[in-house]
């Protein structure tokens, strides 16, 4: 991590300790409430959302592709699984 920009250090260490309190602060039993408002989950959203903008620009600038880049788990994929299973399966309906 040392050949890093120092900008590029801090937003990993952003990252890392917002998702980190993110992740202290959620409930283990769902019975629970979460402590946090709707507004101050808003917040975190946006500062990830800005995190993970200021980390695309960096990597664009540096070159790197866009592969290396963190992506939100719930963000689409450019890509889809298809099953062979019920590829095979539809082409045999399909065939008789």
């Amino acid at each position: 991590m040392s050949d890093l920009s120092q900008e590029r250090r801090i937003l990993i260490a952003m990252r890392k300790t917002l998702a980190s309190i993110v992740r202290d602060l959620t409930p283990k039993d769902t019975a629970q409430a979460y402590p946090l408002s709707d507004a101050t989950v808003e917040d975190v959203k946006a500062c990830f959302d800005l995190i993970a903008a200021r980390e695309r620009e960096l990597a664009v600038q540096d070159g790197l592709s866009t592969r290396e880049l963190p992506r939100f788990s719930d963000e689409p994929k450019a890509a889809q699984v298809i099953s062979i299973a019920n590829l095979k399966a539809t082409l045999k309906r399909g065939v008789e």
